[in-house]
Order: C-alpha cells, then sequence, then structure tokens
C-alpha cells in the first residue's frame, strides 16, 4: 500500500531528528514545513487527490488553522479567493467545494450559502476558474444559446399545456 504524505513526512523529519539535535517545536515546525512541500509537490504532479490532501495540515495539529477559520468565518467572502477556495467547515483548500466534499458536512451547496451568508448564485469556486468558465462560456455564445432556449421553451410549453388538460380529461371519463 502508498504510503501517505504524512507518513513520508515523518519520515523525513525522523531522518533530520536523527541527523541533528531538535527541539520539540523544531521537530513541529520541520513536520509542518516537510508536508506543506509535499502537498506542493503533489499539486504540481496534477494528482486527483492532491485537493483533499490539504485537509491534513489541521489534523497535524497546525495551530492558527482554527484562528484562520474562525476569521474567516467572520467574513465569508474572503473564503474564496483567486486560486483556491476555503470550506469554512474544515478549512480544507480546493479549486471548488464539491457536491461530494459537502455531503461530509452532512450539508448541500444551497445549505452552505445559507448557512455562512452567500448569495444565492455565489460560485463556489476559485476566482480563476470561475473567470476560465466564464471565458469560455463567452466564447462558445452559450448566453445566447441559453436565451434562444429559454425563448423556444415558452411558446412550446404553452402549445403543450392543452395538452395535458385534454389528456387529464380522458382519464376521469
Amino acid at each position: 500500500m502508498a504510503k501517505t504524505l504524512t507518513e513520508i513526512a515523518a519520515e523525513i523529519v525522523a531522518a533530520q531528528v536523527g541527523s541533528t539535535s531538535m527541539t520539540s517545536e523544531e521537530v513541529g515546525e520541520a513536520l509542518k514545513s516537510v508536508f506543506k512541500t509535499l502537498v506542493q509537490l503533489r499539486m504540481a504532479e496534477g494528482g486527483e487527490e492532491a485537493e483533499a490532501l490539504t485537509q491534513v495540515p489541521a489534523a497535524l495539529g497546525e495551530e492558527g488553522v482554527s484562528d484562520q477559520l474562525a476569521e474567516l468565518r467572520q467574513r465569508p467572502i474572503r473564503s474564496i479567493r483567486k486560486n483556491k477556495v476555503i470550506c469554512l467547515e474544515c478549512g480544507a483548500e480546493f479549486k471548488q467545494l464539491t457536491k461530494g466534499h459537502l455531503k461530509e458536512h452532512d450539508m448541500d451547496a444551497k445549505e452552505y450559502r445559507k448557512k455562512y451568508g452567500f448569495k444565492a448564485r455565489q460560485p463556489l469556486s476559485a476566482q480563476s476558474l470561475s473567470a476560465k468558465r466564464r471565458q469560455s462560456a463567452k466564447e462558445r455564445n452559450l448566453g445566447e444559446v441559453l436565451k434562444e432556449a429559454r425563448r423556444q421553451g415558452k411558446g412550446a410549453g404553452k402549445k403543450a399545456a392543452p395538452k395535458k388538460a385534454a389528456a387529464k380529461g380522458k382519464a376521469k371519463k
């Protein structure tokens, strides 16, 4: 079975401790530093589980995470940043808060937005990702396509209504 980044970081720091004298605070800081570096390397490799790995620093007992989280909860809009969005429930960092992640907190996107005071249409994704999607939609002219589809759908809906009423009348007889 593959080793986790936490295990790898612990082995690296253990090797450092074996060769140099370190205080317990230095060991803790070294562990956090090595772990963060490993996460960055994993993300650079494009590992699919790299986003989930950013949750582990809180499990390592990183002080200040709860302080930062409490601060973000005061002003939730600050949790949505240029290249990441921070989950206000657990402090994990993602490109986008997915339905699967929110399900771990027994929430859906609507409940999350309501709990933290986000607007209903606020995307729960990094600003760079939202901008990229917006640009792609403009390039493909999706706004006009949607507008046309809605216009056609309204006309079709009016014609379909009498058929449904007629079908209900037949069912009653």
